[in-house]
């Protein structure tokens, strides 16, 4: 079991930090690490649409009271994404995860697709996040893996404009949420508590002496921890924003990499930076020269007026765009979130 974790947890990685800067300039940044092309695209939704959980009869219904920009996961789901409000959500491999069995007739049902798009939709603040899902209003329902016959076996981190955190993870069958303005990092496996232990080692022996430098999750979590911390804490927006780039870029994986012992370890397909202040979402691609951006102070996220659009960012994310993208979205129809059984 244990070597099967160690590879589980090298074939499907990805990371997660928060800056914590002066001046209330708090950036969210993460990587995609992915073993294959995951499609991902971009869309542009406005608020006032109405959702469902797609989990069968009994699934939650919602209208959405925040619009959002997101990337997308094979165009079935929402694998990263941030609000109007300045709330950023991300999802990430654990497979540890063991999610409640889903009783169709009590308690409504929640892809696990649309579970970081749940959030956008409904909430402005990290807090406001925590309090809500604490009562537990859904079963998240997951199922295979888009291609493959395995289960989706995901965890979920949020981060605020205040500079607030929270993960939240299904142990057991049982829902975690550690909420602190501390969490800054969240990897892979193991669960997050045990990650927080393994860091604490590494503090005690001080990054400047030595960091651990695999791709192994809780090697990324003590290279993340450390670095989001030592790196200068700038008042000049785009210098922080440079350093938030490259501590993502430190604990990314080389694409293409390819090991005899790990012959089907993830590269690093994507990373996403989101300048929470100036509401400025980043997106790179490991196959293209270029980082661009949307603007989400430039978007018509009104329901009567506002229109889902898509930026197609191509096999592989290998599309060029480069500078300020936000006019390059074009008008689409919505992705339409794999539910239970399609």
């Amino acid at each position: 079991m244990a070597s099967a974790l160690l590879f589980a947890d090298v074939a499907d990685a990805c990371t997660r930090l928060v800056y914590l800067g002066p001046d209330a300039n708090v950036i969210t940044a993460r990587s995609m690490d992915w073993k294959s092309d995951i499609t991902t695209n971009l869309y542009i939704l406005p608020r006032g649409t109405e959702r469902s959980g797609k989990a069968g009869p009994n699934s939650i219904h919602w209208t959405s009271k925040y619009g959002s920009v997101v990337a997308t996961g094979y165009d079935v789901s929402t694998t990263d994404g941030v609000n109007e409000a300045g709330l950023n959500a991300n999802l990430l491999w654990l497979v540890e995860s063991e999610y409640p069995p889903f009783d169709k007739s009590s308690k409504p049902g929640l892809t696990i697709a649309a579970w970081a798009q749940y959030v956008l939709d409904n909430f402005a603040t990290v807090d406001e996040a925590v309090e809500a899902l604490r009562k537990e209003p859904f079963t998240v329902v997951t199922d295979n893996v888009p291609g493959e016959n395995r289960l989706t076996t995901l965890h979920l981190s949020m981060s605020d404009a205040t500079g607030d955190s929270a993960i939240v993870e299904y142990i057991g069958g049982k829902q975690v949420i550690h909420h602190d303005r501390k969490y800054q990092v969240m990897t892979n496996s193991p669960i997050f508590d045990e990650q927080l232990a393994l860091n604490s080692y590494w503090k005690q022996i001080g990054g400047t002496v030595m960091l651990p430098g695999t791709n192994r999750a809780a090697d990324r979590f003590a290279r993340a921890s450390f670095y989001v911390n030592a790196i200068p804490k700038d008042e000049r927006p785009n210098r922080a924003l440079a350093s938030v780039f490259s501590v993502i870029r430190n604990v990314s994986v080389p694409y293409g990499l390819n090991t005899p012992e790990e012959p089907n370890i993830s590269s690093t397909r994507w990373r996403t930076v989101f300048d929470h202040k100036r509401k400025l979402y980043f997106f790179e691609s490991a196959l293209t020269p270029n980082t661009f951006w949307v603007d989400l102070k430039a978007i018509d996220f009104d329901k009567e007026t506002g229109k889902v659009k898509r930026l197609d960012l191509g096999e592989s994310q290998d599309h060029t765009y480069s500078g300020n993208a936000t006019s390059e979205f074009k008008d689409a129809k919505p992705f339409v979130f794999l539910g239970l059984g399609e």
